[in-house]
């Protein structure tokens, strides 16, 4: 298959198979990574953690609260405050972390475990060649996420 060389390039006929992770994700998986190579989980100020991974501090601020708000992390105010993990890295799987930060899993709406919606463009699911594909690409990757946490990473 030709792929151009232009990132920029999106046939909208293909949107749902050019998936790829978004900042906000890779950033959040590169910020929780360094929390947890942290072996005292004492809070750490998120301007060293925006400084010690390259991303923009307004921009960590965001995830990190979205993180904070479905109970990955947690936070101190005022002198020694900061982000520190509320679980053992080993505890914190990446299906939970990838679905909090990306959303679904799934690249289309009609396999998805959690967020399933029948497509409008559809007849039958069954007979649909796309549904079949992105079953098992679904598969493979939930197959990934679960066989991971975020020691796994450090």
């Amino acid at each position: 298959m030709f792929i151009p060389k232009n990132e920029n390039y999106l046939n909208p006929n293909f949107a749902y198979l050019c998936t790829m992770l978004s900042k906000k994700t890779k950033y959040g998986l590169k910020a929780l990574t360094y929390l947890a190579q942290k072996k005292d989980r004492n809070p750490v100020p998120i301007g060293e953690i925006a400084q010690q991974n390259n991303i923009s501090q307004k921009f960590l601020e965001s995830i990190l609260l979205t993180l904070r708000r479905t109970g990955v992390l947690a936070s101190k105010k005022g002198k020694g405050g900061g982000y520190y993990l509320l679980k053992e890295p080993a505890n914190i799987q990446m299906t939970d972390v990838i679905r909090v930060l990306e959303g679904p899993i799934a690249m289309v709406p009609c396999v998805s475990l959690n967020f399933y919606e029948k497509c409008d463009d559809c007849p039958d699911e069954v007979a649909c060649s796309v549904h079949k594909l992105m079953l098992q690409v679904r598969d493979s990757a939930l197959e990934i996420y679960r066989s991971n946490t975020l020691a796994d990473l450090i």
